[in-house]
């Protein structure tokens, strides 16, 4: 019998099931890229706020006001890491705040999460221990934010938090009302002061229910309490 006899007929099936299988995945995975959600991606670098920071705009080497920052944020799908020394540079300057700034347990952060751009102000940066008062070396502060929110169409949401100390005050009946009274102390400022439209803000208190860091010393305490200032991610049309 010849070798040409011998030789499979059906052979050629091998070869063309696995170019078949190469396309499929080929194309599985043209359809994963395509329905990628970018804003997902972006919560994925929250857990990488202990490098650089988080929000980066990419490769820009620019360090941005917050407004423009924002604005920049709304418009790009690109993952964004951003050097919060730098960028919060602007803000940790006023002299109002630079000797508050001295003490470590009070500090300004910013970060990304499912809800929006936060900027937060952890310990007595903003009020003093116990109190609902605006501290007036804040008002310089929350003067920037203000014209950043003017500047962003971004809907904003103020959340008050606390450690968990008792409340010995009889003005406020628990943690979670002085955290709300804190939220609405920061909302009344932005509304009354800067002319800001009422629609745009959603204002709360969470308590000692959302600590960042176990409530065991003064430092992690101080941290605790923070008010967060959030531009909120806008809702995709």
């Amino acid at each position: 019998m010849s070798e040409e006899e011998k030789m499979d007929p059906n052979s050629w099936m091998v070869t063309f099931a696995d170019l078949v299988m190469l396309l499929l995945t080929f194309f599985v995975l043209l359809l994963t890229m395509s329905s990628m959600d970018t804003k997902k991606l972006r919560d994925l670098m929250t857990h990488f706020r202990e490098s650089t920071g988080v929000l980066e705009l990419a490769g820009a080497g620019e360090v941005y006001s917050l407004g423009a920052f924002i604005n920049k944020y709304n418009d790009t799908d690109s993952l964004l890491v951003i050097d919060q020394k730098h960028f919060l540079t602007k803000i940790k300057l006023v002299s109002s705040i630079k000797n508050l700034l001295k003490d470590l347990t009070n500090d300004i952060t910013l970060s990304d999460d499912e809800r929006g751009v936060s900027l937060t102000f952890h310990g007595n940066i903003l009020f003093d221990p116990g109190k609902t008062t605006l501290r007036k070396e804040a008002y310089p502060v929350l003067d920037l934010i203000g014209e950043a929110i003017e500047g962003c169409p971004n809907d904003i949401l103020i959340m008050g938090h606390s450690d968990n100390t008792p409340i010995e005050d009889e003005i406020y009946a628990s943690n979670w009302e002085l955290s709300a009274y804190r939220g609405i102390s920061v909302l009344d400022y932005l509304l009354l002061r800067k002319g800001l439209s009422p629609s745009r803000f959603t204002v709360g208190g969470s308590g000692s229910s959302r600590p960042l860091y176990p409530n065991t010393n003064e430092k992690n305490r101080s941290l605790n309490r923070r008010v967060e200032i959030i531009f909120k991610h806008l809702k995709e049309i």
